[in-house]
């Protein structure tokens, strides 16, 4: 008797990414990259143009330009990454819409959860990083900048040093001059006048170099001769030196910190009333994330015939109310108009209510139902 060979039994191998959220994941996250890029560099150029006239004046040094022009992108990123991703999967499930993919896509047995979960598995990963960049990045970049900038105006007159010009500083007790600046930042043939308890001195020196200390900002000579005495008097000392450092006294300023630019970790200690409404402004930014994507995908239902972009007027108009409200919300909640403990979570009420508005006249009344029973399971 003959055997039949045994048949090896087929074992489904489950994945938990699939082909189709790949391939929706990947074009959402292009479309958010360029989105993404085109906002920033919008607004990053506008501020970089305000941040360059203070340069140009010679408050803030070049290097300390491409420092804030860094840090302005990382803020720029953090405020508009809900509104890139909005636009993004509008236009990528419109797209889709248009091209008849979302037909094919059911007539394979995949509903709207199929979408929402392909855009989730992409948008909850972005909406950690939201949190990481309004919570931490943010705060850090704003305060960095303010200090970068409180720094460079209080040394700002320094760099107006030029060779052939007479310049004052330490509110004109101290007058410099120098001959000439070799590429090297060094100044050659010196010529220092200081002022200071009741004495005036006279310095000259072959060289000359502008110091940052920890004690503060120096002005150090080399090979030189040094005369300091009174005048009307005839008590001088004249010696020569090697090297003779003068200090140049620094601006008088305060740097305030403004709120947005407090640590977080700070502001969950603090009770302040304007503590508090600064983290959950802060915490609206992820979760913007999470419910503008959630609206977007029932706005972005077009007809086959329709373009891509039909829906983008009402979004733009949508995100645009959605915007104000933050804004007057944060306001409302500093002057005590709404309960703190509503803060900025009626806006996003009000979203998933659209949301669930549009899901209803996009599938109708009990197929809502008919998935909230299923539990989301197609």
């Amino acid at each position: 008797m003959s055997r039949k060979p045994k048949q090896k039994e087929k074992v489904r191998s489950y994945r938990f990414v699939s082909v189709l959220d790949k391939m929706i994941m990947v074009d959402l996250m292009r479309t958010l990259l360029a989105v993404l890029s085109v906002i920033v560099i919008i607004i990053v150029s506008r501020k970089f143009i305000k941040v360059l006239a203070e340069a140009i004046e010679g408050n803030i040094a070049n290097d300390t330009v491409l420092s804030i022009l860094g840090l302005n992108t990382i803020i720029a990123m953090s405020a508009f990454l809900p509104a890139s991703i909005f636009m993004a999967i509008l236009m990528v499930i419109g797209r889709m819409y248009r091209d008849n993919e979302i037909s094919a896509i059911a007539s394979a047995g995949g509903g709207v959860a199929v979408i929402y979960r392909a855009v989730f598995l992409l948008v909850i990963p972005l909406s950690l990083v939201a949190t990481g960049f309004s919570m931490v990045a943010t705060p850090w970049a704003e305060a960095k900048i303010k200090s970068s900038i409180h720094e460079d105006k209080k040394i700002s007159g320094i760099r107006g040093i030029a060779a052939g010009k007479f310049s004052e500083y330490s509110q004109g007790d101290l007058v410099f001059y120098t001959e000439d600046i070799d590429s090297d930042k060094r100044m050659i043939n010196v010529f220092v006048q200081n002022r200071g308890g009741g004495k005036l001195g006279v310095a000259t020196a072959k060289y000359g170099r502008i110091k940052n200390l920890p004690e503060g900002v120096y002005l150090a000579l080399e090979k030189g001769e040094r005369i300091q005495g009174i005048p009307g008097t005839k008590n001088f000392i004249i010696e020569n030196f090697d090297e003779y450092a003068v200090r140049i006294k620094e601006r008088a300023s305060t740097l305030r910190q403004k709120r947005h630019a407090i640590p977080s970790d700070q502001l969950w200690a603090s009770e302040k009333l304007e503590d508090v409404a600064e983290i959950q402004k802060r915490l609206s930014i992820p979760l913007a994330v999470l419910f503008l994507s959630f609206l977007a995908i029932p706005l972005a239902k077009l007809s086959p015939r329709g373009g891509v972009y039909n829906s983008l007027a009402v979004a733009f108009a949508i995100y645009f109310i959605f915007g104000n409200l933050r804004r007057i919300n944060h306001s409302w909640v500093v002057n005590e108009i709404i309960p703190v403990w509503a803060g900025y979570f009626w806006i996003y009420f009000i979203l998933v209510l659209l949301g669930g508005i549009l899901l209803i006249r996009l599938y109708g009344i009990k197929w809502v139902g008919m998935r909230i029973k299923e539990r989301g399971v197609v």
